[in-house]
């Protein structure tokens, strides 16, 4: 089995794949215009499985799994392109999470213990 790869790994395998290009990253704005655009995608694949919009038998096949990994690209170029480590910027999000958000929803084991006092 392959071994999976960090964020930073990631982040780094990018980096070489796009700094043998002249081009380069694009700017922010494109970047921004192409997360978009392949967020459209990834609704689009996601309606044609879970919605109620099957694709058309002339459509080509595609998956949830491939539009996500373009999704993951386009985030780790804008990232790159800006100089953001994607790994902070986890941290922060979820920090933001467990301290802001801890009691916003209910808990598996509460939900249980609530259940064992009906009784």
């Amino acid at each position: 089995m392959e071994k999976r790869k960090t964020i930073q790994q990631m982040q780094a395998e990018v980096d070489q794949y796009i700094g043998q290009f002249k081009e380069g990253y694009f700017s922010p704005l494109a970047m921004l215009a192409r997360m978009s655009e392949e967020l459209g995608e990834l609704a689009r694949e996601v309606n044609h499985y879970h919605g109620e919009k099957p694709k058309k038998a002339t459509e080509e096949e595609n998956t949830i799994e491939a539009e996500l990994g373009d999704m993951l690209f386009v985030l780790i170029c804008f990232a790159n392109s800006l100089g953001i480590d994607l790994q902070n910027s986890h941290d922060l999000v979820m920090e933001k999470f467990t301290t802001r958000d801890k009691d916003r929803w209910t808990r598996k084991e509460e939900e249980m213990e609530e259940e064992g006092k009906d009784e």
